[in-house]
């Protein structure tokens, strides 16, 4: 199946120059979320996958539905203030100023083979700082998925620098 053809790209959002690439519309066709949540479980299927770790939010999303096709749990890195217990932290650069992802202490014991998933790969910023948490537990991150790749700017790359495999359903060129 053709992807690509699900994603909207909307043009100068949200600022001039940009391609936002908008994977609700993926997600709002039963029949294209279902055929992309069997093709990401895929490469993983053997894996003995035990956690699937979803960025906030929809990675969320991906993140549950490819939880339940693999037979695992479900972990969630959120943004500050959303998650009621202990959390680790890390923040992340972004274009102007940072942010920062929050899991729960004890959302993973320690050598569990984790999943990291989102629906967008961009500059890497997000799924680093998720990485770097993950890797805090003490989980085994077995690879990062994604719906969609942006490689020209980089993130993808900078993910495979730490060692990580990177998988990606589909790719756009540009910004």
């Amino acid at each position: 199946m053709d992807f690509r053809q699900f994603i909207r790209t909307i043009p100068d959002h949200p600022k001039p120059g940009i391609l936002f690439r908008d994977v609700t519309t993926l997600m709002a066709d039963a029949g294209a979320l279902r055929a992309a949540i069997e093709e990401m479980a895929m490469p993983f299927r053997s894996a003995n996958i035990t956690q699937v770790a979803g960025i906030d939010a929809r990675g969320f999303i991906l993140g549950g539905a490819l939880a339940v096709e693999l037979g695992a749990g479900f972990t969630a890195l959120r943004k500050p203030g959303k998650l009621p217990w202990q959390t680790f932290s890390e923040t992340y650069e972004l274009e102007y100023g940072t942010d920062e992802l929050h899991m729960h202490t004890d959302a993973l014991k320690s050598g569990e083979n984790v999943l990291l998933v989102d629906d967008l790969i961009a500059t890497g910023g997000t799924a680093e700082a998720g990485m770097k948490l993950l890797k805090r537990a003490g989980a085994n991150i077995v690879a990062a998925t994604f719906l969609v790749d942006l490689p020209d700017l980089g993130g993808a790359d900078r993910l495979r620098a730490h060692g990580l495999n990177v998988q990606a359903l589909m790719a756009f060129e540009g910004h």
